[in-house]
């Protein structure tokens, strides 16, 4: 193993000691006394059985073959888990074709970051991670299936229903994927739409045109943001099938993926010959593997908040400094976009995970010995899918198809992974920057504070940024209002770098998958708002006109104004808790939610884990 990974593996593992223990224990209490379906009253049998009758015989007498609980995320006002209407029919089809049964447990919500980006419903998003994992945990509370296939793709999904299902840790499980749509406007000529009609150059049809030729299609979105490093990170800790992330929908490989998912399912169970529980599977390896999968392609930021609540769940910790160290070590393998002009279809033909994985592992950075729900260790990742007939094969990655997508670690786009923690008398924030011109890591101009994104595209349209700028957006985060992404700041900022000025942005918000080529120091922690405690960030100090240094070489943000001067400041007023579209609804986990380092979760909080 690299060094350094293996030092940060060696690390977490001692850190989580106390905390995986008692995870690993209550697993273990789980298996053995786990209120299965041999345990069940006959009415409560009879409730469960009733609403499929055509398997209920089988049920019946079979008590020692599986019955899969289908989570899944389907909703056909989200593209990428459109595509999920007709799963359960076919996967129970192929239950049965190994002796097993399966069942929809139930859903959980899948709300569209891309649908509610700059509106009042963004609040909602980071908080239905926690709602997925509560609805994931329900789904499994009936203690009437012996393991479970989990369908999700996108932002807080994957994440979401991980965190439920590691709390039922002792069941094997496999993530569906579903895949990304085919390419359509590519991603660079989208995002020059959406600057110019920033800068009234385009009308609303035109940007609308452009919209709908980039998502035309079910299937996730084509660039590399969250939803899509989702789906890197569940190869790089092998809970797919291998190979199985960026197969496009309706394909037959796409279908003979899932089926083979489903016939491994009754294989890993308890009376399975190869048993291989979902908690053992994510270990503080495979957490690991997570951040360097994530380092390695250019990944979304977004998972510096959703690995460090995953490893939670399992009872794990992770923290932005494992990560920093990581990143230093890391070589970047990939540049699909925002990193790059290729979108994930491209990625894939290139070469995709089966390619990065075979790199990561041969040059030591990605630990080979984890648990994978595909038998084998992580091995059998660097191999990719195929077919021969109808039957389904994996053939070792082959060399890099173009090297201006993927690269061998040993010829890398850059020596590190390109994401660096920022410290100093502000807080504590992150800054992705593989996508971020190098004469650009540092900036130093005076700050214009905003409470709402809004304000900065009032101020933009008004010209009042016309200039080298920080622009910090404050009292964004989960306790002020639930964290929303920040995406509509991507357009006028990149404006504004385009114009020669230096800018740079400063938020205790998110930016996610969606940031790019303007440095942005982001979940900036403590937030403004303060917490239980009566304390709030240093963020809530920062006046209009403030010289602010955001220093990506040196790993530094800072107001440069006397000591004397910060340390006798009053905290700006937070602005009124909003109303509306739900949101007064989460009041409980806006009050509940820890710091963003810890994964921003108000359930993990409350939990106590």
């Amino acid at each position: 193993m690299n060094p350094a990974v293996s030092a940060v593996t060696d690390r977490i593992i001692e850190r989580s000691r106390p905390t995986r223990s008692a995870y690993l224990s209550l697993i273990e209490r789980e298996r053995d006394g786990w209120i299965g379906r041999p345990r069940l009253g006959c009415a409560n049998l009879a409730h469960a059985y009733a609403g499929t009758p055509e398997d209920r015989d089988a049920m019946k007498t079979q008590t020692q073959a599986m019955n899969i609980g289908l989570v899944t995320a389907y909703n056909d006002m989200l593209s990428a888990h459109a595509v999920y209407y007709r799963y359960p029919e076919q996967m129970k089809v192929w239950a049965r074709e190994v002796g097993a049964t399966a069942q929809v447990a139930g859903g959980v919500p899948a709300m569209c970051d891309g649908v509610t980006q700059g509106y009042p419903g963004m609040e909602l998003s980071l908080f239905s991670r926690d709602t997925i994992a509560l609805s994931t945990a329900i789904a499994l509370s009936h203690g009437t299936f012996e393991g479970a296939a989990l369908l999700g793709i996108c932002d807080k999904i994957v994440p979401g229903l991980l965190m439920g299902a590691l709390r039922f840790g002792h069941l094997p499980m496999i993530l569906i994927p579903g895949g990304p749509m085919p390419s359509g406007l590519p991603n660079k000529a989208k995002a020059a739409v959406r600057e110019r009609f920033a800068e009234g150059q385009a009308t609303r049809d035109e940007l609308l045109d452009a919209e709908i030729q980039a998502y035309h299609t079910q299937g996730t979105c084509t660039f590399y943001g969250t939803a899509n490093t989702n789906q890197m990170m569940m190869e790089v800790m092998g809970l797919h099938m291998p190979g199985a992330a960026f197969v496009n929908p309706g394909t037959k490989l796409r279908q003979e993926l899932t089926r083979a998912a489903v016939h491994r399912l009754p294989r890993i169970g308890v009376h399975g010959d190869d048993y291989r529980p979902l908690g053992r599977c994510v270990d503080e390896k495979a957490i690991v593997n997570a951040a360097v999968g994530l380092l390695a392609t250019g990944g979304s930021t977004n998972h510096l908040l959703h690995v460090p609540a995953i490893a939670r769940a399992a009872g794990i910790v992770i923290d932005w400094e494992d990560f920093d160290r990581l990143s230093a070590a890391v070589p970047l393998l990939a540049r699909v976009y925002p990193n790059g002009s290729a979108d994930v279809n491209g990625f894939e033909a290139a070469g995709g995970m089966p390619f990065v994985i075979r790199e990561l592992l041969d040059a030591g950075y990605l630990h080979r010995d984890i648990m994978t729900v595909a038998g084998g260790d992580l091995t059998d990742y660097g191999s990719a899918p195929t077919l021969d007939g109808d039957a389904l094969t994996w053939a070792p990655a082959g060399p890099t198809r173009d090297d201006t997508i993927l690269r061998p670690a040993a010829a890398p786009f850059s020596p590190d992974g390109g994401m660096r923690i920022l410290q100093g008398n502000i807080g504590r924030a992150c800054i992705k920057v593989s996508a971020v011109e190098r004469d650009r890591w540092v900036v130093e101009a005076p700050a214009r504070v905003f409470a709402d994104q809004l304000e900065v595209l009032e101020a933009f349209k008004a010209g009042e940024l016309e200039r080298d700028v920080v622009v910090v957006v404050r009292f964004q985060g989960p306790r002020a209002n639930g964290m929303p992404e920040l995406h509509k700041l991507t357009p006028p900022l990149g404006v504004l770098q385009n114009r020669g000025f230096r800018v740079a942005l400063v938020t205790d918000g998110r930016m996610s998958g969606a940031s790019g080529k303007v440095p942005c120091a982001i979940h900036c922690s403590p937030e403004a708002l303060p917490g239980r405690d009566g304390v709030g960030g240093a963020i809530a100090l920062i006046r209009d006109g403030d010289l602010i240094r955001v220093d990506a070489e040196a790993g530094t943000l800072e107001a440069l104004v006397p000591a004397d001067e910060w340390a006798a400041r009053t905290p700006a007023a937070a602005p009124p808790a909003a109303t509306g579209m739900g949101r007064e609804l989460f009041g409980m986990f806006r009050g509940l939610a820890d710091e963003a380092e810890k994964g921003a979760s108000a359930i993990l909080a409350g939990a106590g884990l």
